[in-house]
């Protein structure tokens, strides 16, 4: 499973978003010196998080996602060669990258339901 493609998708609905919002005469980033992908600051938070990109969080969860599946992999292969931990450890990593990976699907179906909804508002 590599979901690296996603990443470059993303990257060509954020430059098609970008293209359409400075062609129709909107206000863009460099006008109001805010980057329409930048992450919102939450109340109460923390200036660690603030100023990445939509592009960064989402690159950041793909690494997350494959780390978590390269984990389990490697669990796996060292328990059927007798190196490893135990089952119980064997399943839980390949049951953490299961879940990580649909979770990251959830959110990326959400993302390009929300994508489809802006391209239909009319302008």
């Amino acid at each position: 499973m590599n979901i690296s493609g996603i990443g470059q998708a993303i990257g060509q609905i954020q430059n098609t978003i970008q293209n359409s919002a400075t062609s129709s005469g909107t206000a863009s980033s460099a006008s109001t010196g805010v980057s329409p992908f930048s992450a919102p600051s939450l109340p109460g938070s923390t200036g660690a998080g603030q100023g990445s990109s939509f592009g960064d969080m989402l690159s950041s969860a793909i690494g997350t996602v494959e780390s978590a599946r390269s984990d389990a992999a490697k669990s796996v292969e060292q328990f059927l060669s007798g190196n490893g931990d135990d089952l119980h450890s064997t399943i839980l990593a390949t049951q953490r990258a299961e879940l990580e990976f649909e979770m990251f699907m959830q959110v990326r179906n959400k993302v390009v339901s929300a994508y489809q909804e802006i391209m239909k508002l009319q302008m």
